[in-house]
């Protein structure tokens, strides 16, 4: 999040002895104020990052207390809400920070609503919530904004939204694996199977594999008959996810093969 650039007026330079002193102690107040509030919300975000919600709430109620129209002190106070499952005070709690002041780009608020939003499978809205983050460009999580904007086209069945998401996403961060695999998938899916690879290769190159990316390319190895590929994937995903539902669809699958 950058910050907005803050403008100052001209101050003019004749002031009576009392006159100084007032208008030199009301910006010292802002600035003290705002420097409780930046801090404390670091402090409670710091704390997120470790699971010590206590701390984060903490943090984030001194940060209100300095300044309860602070957007970012009721963002970190609705995502401790989300994560302790108390969605009603979570969502009061984003409605607030979306209505108050913000020294920072509101995309970050935008984005972790969507993804509230995204749990509580409010497609729709979430949608709106990842479209605007992701058009922001000097949003620094853009990239993972289009991701979940095709990730929510998808559970809103257009497909072609989505690849265009993932798509946008992966090229602003060519390293990122997420969007590559989903993109691997819906290749697949349009048996377009050479993309698919490719997609899923990139994906690999970037990421650990996981149940859903082996298994899909235990499949399109089998289909370019690499079959020491495929027996390397199935294996990784014996040894490694065992006890997934792609496993036992691989197990599945093999059997049909054997019918």
């Amino acid at each position: 999040m950058k910050k907005k650039s803050i403008v100052f007026a001209a101050v003019l330079v004749a002031f009576c002895a009392a006159g100084c002193v007032t208008t030199m102690d009301k910006p010292k107040t802002k600035v003290n104020k705002q420097q409780v509030v930046e801090a404390n919300v670091k402090l409670g975000m710091a704390y997120l990052e470790r699971d010590n919600r206590e701390g984060a709430i903490r943090a984030f109620g001194k940060a209100l207390e300095a300044d309860h129209r602070s957007a970012e002190a009721n963002q970190g106070m609705a995502l401790v809400y989300q994560l302790n499952g108390e969605y009603e005070r979570a969502e009061h709690s984003f409605q607030k920070a979306l209505k108050s002041r913000s020294d920072f780009s509101k995309s970050s608020i935008y984005f972790s609503y969507g993804r509230f939003l995204f749990e509580r499978e409010d497609y729709t809205k979430a949608f709106k919530y990842f479209e605007m983050s992701g058009d922001d460009i000097q949003y620094i999580r853009r990239s993972e904004a289009l991701f979940y904007l095709g990730l929510t086209s998808l559970e809103l069945n257009n497909k072609v939204r989505a690849v265009g998401a993932f798509e946008r996403a992966l090229g602003l961060n060519r390293r990122y694996g997420d969007p590559a695999l989903e993109l691997a998938v819906l290749s697949f899916e349009e048996r377009d199977y050479s993309q698919a690879k490719k997609y899923l290769d990139r994906f690999a190159k970037n990421s650990r594999h996981t149940p859903r990316s082996l298994w899909l390319g235990i499949r399109i190895e089998r289909i370019f008959g690499n079959k020491d590929k495929e027996a390397s994937y199935a294996l990784a995903l014996k040894n490694l996810h065992p006890y997934s539902q792609e496993y036992l669809d691989y197990k599945t699958y093999i059997e049909n093969q054997k019918k």
